[in-house]
């Protein structure tokens, strides 16, 4: 007989953490194992913006699924939908063509997608950053600017294309405002003729702190640190309308810019609507140890699951963090091979290790297991901490070599030009699946339609 197949869906921080922990766990005899991936690597998205703003190169952040898993099976492609009841999921592969494939056990983990509202204008003319090619999409967009604009004899057109406004004061937009305006600081110097100080950068958020996970005082020394380096920082400030040319925010400003960057937030991936499921604020409702109400071996962990955080009780979920993706990836591995050997499962319990902020250069905040650092020090856990978060060797070396180089030989300010015709917004980059609909799923998954 075959042994159960246990399908893993996401290829992310849960998803690969769920994966390589099962290789450990189960032997070949006891279960196979399938990874769905939209993508043949795990992106290390903490340091995302230093792809964006040349530190790093793309594949420094892209961690081989081939070097990391030893007997998992990989399946190329985007997941539309998963009918429960059938124990199928539908993926569309590299090729387009739909297959469906079947299961025993599920562990879902698909994560999020940017979250977005409905502001005029935002979807056709804001960049994400939450892909690698948004990253080097906007490395290349915002050197452009400043080639414009050192070309531009108008006044005006100089001041709309130096003007950049990144929406969103969590760890992300606070990183990419950092990385970036230190990238448009530096490149000013090679541009004879343009001002260091028309270059403007705005960071918005509607909420009335940065980074408020942080604690108080990290939180106002980082914002106090942007605005020292000339970051206009906002705050109770949102997008109200945004075109091609220009920037409105709600508290009436109309800032005449190219250059809108939205970090405001993820959602739960829409794979999660098409369960039919109960949820919790658009997350997939699993109890304690991460398994789904009323489907037996059917988990979900990540940013799409609303995983009890016991810690703090009163009806508290985890966050949508990278920490606890991880983690939660490792335990619930755990639970699955328990199901499969007739074991008890065990709740998840999180503790929490501190976070980590880089502001670029020596420039940090991070909060070690409650222990408050700034400055070199902060700098020095951040970087060591993102060493050791980078599963293999490889990915190590790069990262390590690049920012060795980017100290010591700076930068060049060349633009690759790869997505120079496309608009690469977040109507073009993001959002691209059209998940099926209880209808459509079921007519894959009837035994006759199922291809090959």
């Amino acid at each position: 007989m075959e042994p159960p197949r246990i399908l893993v869906v996401g290829g992310g921080f849960a998803g690969v953490e769920c994966v390589r922990r099962l290789e450990r766990l189960l032997t070949p005899d006891e279960a196979s194992i399938t990874l769905v991936a939209a993508r043949n690597y795990q992106l290390y998205l903490p340091l995302l913006p230093q792809v964006a703003a040349g530190m790093l190169t793309p594949q420094s952040v892209a961690v081989s699924l081939r070097r990391l898993l030893r007997r998992t099976r990989v399946a190329p492609g985007a997941a539309l939908g998963v009918d429960l009841d059938a124990k199928v999921c539908v993926v569309r592969g590299l090729s387009g063509r739909i297959r469906v494939e079947p299961y025993e056990y599920l562990v879902l983990a698909p994560g999020s997608v940017t979250r977005t509202f409905d502001i005029p204008g935002l979807a056709e003319h804001a960049r994400g950053m939450k892909t690698l090619a948004e990253a080097a999409y906007l490395r290349d967009h915002v050197i452009a600017q400043l080639d414009i604009a050192a070309a531009a004899p108008e006044r005006d057109e100089q001041e709309a294309r130096l003007q950049f406004v990144v929406v969103g004061g969590g760890y992300s937009g606070t990183e990419t405002a950092a990385a970036l305006h230190r990238l448009t600081s530096a490149a000013a110097g090679r541009y004879p003729g343009l001002d260091p100080h028309a270059i403007k950068w705005h960071l918005v958020d509607i909420a009335p702190k940065l980074m408020p996970e942080l604690g108080d005082d990290l939180g106002e020394k980082a914002t106090d640190l942007l605005r020292q380096r000339g970051i206009d920082v906002s705050l109770g400030v949102s997008v109200a309308e945004a075109d091609a040319e220009t920037v409105r925010l709600t508290d009436g400003r109309v800032l005449p810019c190219h250059t809108l960057i939205w970090t405001a937030g993820v959602r739960p991936s829409p794979l999660i609507d098409t369960l039919g499921a109960e949820t919790v604020r658009g997350r997939l409702k699993v109890t304690e140890n991460m398994d789904v109400p009323e489907r037996p071996g059917v988990f979900a962990v990540g940013d799409a699951a609303a995983v009890p955080d016991i810690s703090k009780g009163d009806g508290a979920v985890c966050p949508p963090t990278a920490q606890h993706a991880q983690r939660q990836g490792r335990a619930v591995a755990r639970n699955v091979a328990a199901t499969l050997r007739g074991q008890p499962m065990e709740p998840y319990q999180h503790r929490d290790m501190g976070l980590v902020v880089d502001l670029g250069g020596t420039d940090a905040v991070a909060n070690p297991l409650g222990v408050p650092l700034t400055g070199l020090p902060a700098q020095a856990v951040t970087r060591g901490y993102h060493m050791v978060a980078l599963h293999t060797s490889v990915a190590r070396a790069r990262v390590l070599t690049n920012w060795v180089l980017n100290a010591t030989s700076g930068d060049d300010y060349v633009r690759m030009g790869f997505l120079a015709n496309q608009p690469a917004t977040l109507r073009e980059l993001e959002h691209t699946d059209a998940y099926l609909s209880a209808d459509q799923l079921r007519s894959y998954t009837r035994p006759s339609d199922v291809p090959g």
